[in-house]
């Protein structure tokens, strides 16, 4: 699935209530985390809910990416993952910078029909997310 497939399929759903339960859907395909791998150094702050974010950077034929996964403990959050890790996994650290998720989440209509907290919560993980795309090209093993 890429960003532009889940904008149609976003744009397909005619209400919210509907496109909640597909982001719902979204996270319950999520890999499940290891339970060593929910652990404080993973754990996304600024969330309300509990979320962790792993990140792995992979080196093939010389370029670079960064892998991530990541869980909550709250459903609607497992899928706002599952669309962060949509764009943002398996990008070049340059490519996940490059990315402006305040556009992405505004034509998805996220902005605007999330709390506050889940908001915030969304931002704090593409805040990890760009910190990870950074330590990676500084050469450094994200979290």
């Amino acid at each position: 699935m890429s960003i532009e497939s889940l904008l149609e399929d976003f744009a397909f759903l005619d209400d919210w209530e509907d496109r909640y339960r597909y982001v719902i859907e979204l996270g319950k395909g999520l890999a499940p985390l290891s339970e060593a791998e929910h652990n404080s150094e993973t754990k996304v702050q600024g969330c309300v809910s509990q979320v962790w974010l792993v990140s792995e950077v992979a080196e093939e034929q010389g370029k670079i990416t960064v892998l991530f996964r990541g869980d909550s403990d709250a459903h609607i959050v497992k899928g706002l993952i599952a669309i962060l890790l949509e764009m943002y996994s398996g990008k070049s650290p340059e490519e996940i910078l490059a990315i402006d998720a305040k556009e992405v989440f505004s034509k998805l209509g996220l902005d605007e029909h999330l709390s506050p907290q889940r908001s915030n919560g969304l931002y704090s993980m593409v805040n990890r997310a760009r910190a990870d795309a950074t330590a990676a090209i500084a050469g450094a093993q994200p979290a």
